[in-house]
């Protein structure tokens, strides 16, 4: 009988409620130890298993093409600094009043032995989409192609280069004319940088009838591998009389062009003065 009884104590301790050892932080149950700090990170990591995860694609870097800077008027601009320099712009609207502009343009226009040069690109010969005319005592070629030194000026061009050298303060010894007859004629990107222009050469661009915006493109870094898509850009509104300035090193950090219009547009004549040093060996570039 008294055995019976122990077998009864033993068996009811088993049922009875687990106690905990305050001093080891365990517990007996069902004969089997358990650590109270485990099995409450088991039921959390339960927990965790019950979520799904869901893989974000990083965020792309949107890259903005940004909004050309229009310059129209009359001020000196530093449009960019680089090892090569400052480019720097200077914007004279109203050089020559609208009135004595109109009679010079006539006669330029009149007067000037106009002609469409002939170029050589990559697909052969073709022709300008503008007519031409240079002055100047040395020649002067770029596309492959030269224009012949012409040392004999028309008088009213001698009186505006003597004009623009007593407002800038610099010197011009040559002339490439373009006479712009309709919307459809044009000049593409390019850089007036021919060695025979020197270092950082001084080009001014006197500009009469239509207004003709002249657009401009910074040349992107080595890292771009020529791609111009988000390169600063600045577009300036050459109207009938006005003067712009290209100084220091924006021949080698921007490009320049007069591109083709889907409206009509009257002609326009646009004289670009410069400097030659000397006849070097000319560089290769397509306009």
């Amino acid at each position: 009988m008294d055995d019976k009884r122990r077998r009864a104590r033993v068996q009811g301790a088993w049922a009875g409620p687990a106690k905990a050892n305050p001093h080891t932080g365990t517990m007996l149950l069902l004969g089997k130890l358990y650590h109270i700090g485990q099995a409450q990170r088991w039921g959390h990591e339960h927990d965790i298993s019950d979520k799904q995860f869901v893989y974000k694609e990083p965020a792309e870097v949107v890259r903005r093409i940004p909004e050309p800077r229009v310059i129209e008027k009359p001020g000196t601009y530093e449009i960019s600094t680089s090892s090569s320099g400052v480019s720097r712009l200077r914007l004279f609207p109203s050089f020559i009043e609208p009135k004595e502009a109109d009679w010079m343009f006539e006669q330029l226009q009149r007067e000037i032995p106009w002609r469409q040069k002939t170029n050589v690109g990559p697909d052969g010969p073709y022709q300008e989409p503008r007519l031409t005319c240079w002055y100047g005592e040395v020649p002067y070629t770029y596309s492959r192609s030269t224009m012949q030194a012409n040392p004999h000026w028309h008088p009213l061009l001698t009186m505006l280069k003597d004009r623009i050298e007593e407002v800038t303060g610099y010197s011009f010894n040559s002339l490439l004319c373009n006479l712009y007859r309709h919307d459809k004629d044009s000049i593409d990107w390019h850089s007036d940088d021919e060695p025979e222009l020197g270092r950082n050469p001084v080009i001014a661009s006197l500009s009469f009838g239509e207004t003709r915006v002249f657009q401009m493109r910074k040349k992107p870094p080595p890292e771009e591998k020529g791609d111009y898509t988000y390169v600063e850009r600045v577009h300036v509104p050459l109207d009938h009389g006005s003067l712009l300035i290209m100084e220091e090193a924006t021949q080698s950090d921007w490009q320049h062009r007069v591109p083709k219009e889907y409206h009509d547009r009257q002609p326009r004549i646009n004289l670009t003065f410069r400097t030659m040093i000397a006849e070097v060996r000319p560089k290769d570039e397509g306009r």
